[in-house]
């Protein structure tokens, strides 16, 4: 009698909290898309549903808060996670729960990607919601990683005077409790895009990124789920950020015109290269062998 067929090794295992977006382009679709390009199998737990397109955001449904807990403390129970990727929350309550939630594996990395608001600016964050990730998920956070604005937003003080640099921003966010800061230089108007990673010493790197033409949906969530699947396979910080960025870099210089707004980046563009690359082309085509009989 045969014995069976060993039973392939599991994948790294990453954990996604994160509004769900109808285009794919951004939200839970995204982290799903970009996790399972990069070898990781991702979980979800879906905070809130959007109706949204790539041209912009119009309206966003929290989910209630006992659900968003029932869904993570499901999966947990069941399957290993080797990182937390944190998207969209959509209300206080879900702060709270996923903050109580992550609290319980505090060995396991996670990836804040604090979403304020859509590539149009449609506000998606109130200032109780900014309130509540300070005081409670950046102190949890591995890696936090805002773009300028919401950097700046995060780390703003009543006692500002004009607004402050993105130094003096990872400084602020470092001693709320995060471990590194990647503050993202899309949004700056620099003819090279620059993203900067913090820690507790100061800067680690400068990465310069050629800027590319047009805007994207969802290049945030990319690169913040990019980085959990890199950490999720053992990399350390520093080589999750370089390797994720080249990842992302990538999906947006293949990014395409899915609709009548932004593009959206291709989070397989790898296999679309390689299909084109494998292609047999017509006049190479095996003959037929047979001799007619």
């Amino acid at each position: 009698m045969n014995s069976p067929a060993p039973t392939p090794p599991c994948p790294p295992q990453v954990l996604a909290f994160a509004a769900s977006d109808p285009s794919s382009g951004a939200g839970i679709q995204a982290d799903i898309l970009t996790l399972a390009s990069l070898g990781c199998h991702p979980l979800t737990a879906i905070t809130a549903i959007t109706v949204q397109d790539t041209v912009g955001v119009q309206s966003v449904h929290p989910v209630a808060a006992e659900l968003v807990e029932q869904q993570a403390r499901t999966i947990l129970e069941d399957m290993p996670v080797a990182a937390f990727k944190i998207g969209l929350l959509g209300s206080v309550e879900n702060v709270l729960a996923v903050a109580e939630i992550v609290a319980d594996y505090p060995e396991t990395p996670l990836v804040f990607d604090p979403v304020l608001a859509s590539g149009r600016g449609d506000e998606l964050s109130g200032e109780e919601i900014i309130s509540a990730m300070r005081e409670m998920l950046l102190p949890q956070t591995t890696l936090l990683t805002p773009n300028a604005p919401e950097a700046r937003r995060l780390a703003e003080s009543d006692d500002d005077i004009g607004e402050p640099s993105l130094e003096v921003c990872a400084q602020r966010l470092i001693e709320m409790g995060v471990q590194y800061v990647l503050i993202t230089g899309t949004h700056e108007s620099t003819p090279e895009v620059i993203n900067t990673l913090y820690g507790q010493e100061g800067v680690i790197r400068h990465d310069r990124w050629e800027r590319l033409p047009g805007s994207y949906h969802g290049s945030g969530c990319t690169l913040a789920s990019a980085i959990a699947g890199c950490l999720a396979g053992g990399a350390s910080v520093e080589d999750a950020v370089r390797d994720a960025q080249d990842y992302t870099w990538q999906t947006l210089k293949n990014g395409f015109r899915g609709g009548m707004g932004q593009l959206i980046p291709d989070r397989f563009f790898w296999a679309r290269e390689e299909a084109e690359n494998t292609e047999t082309p017509a006049d190479t085509k095996p003959e037929d062998s047979s001799d007619g009989n």
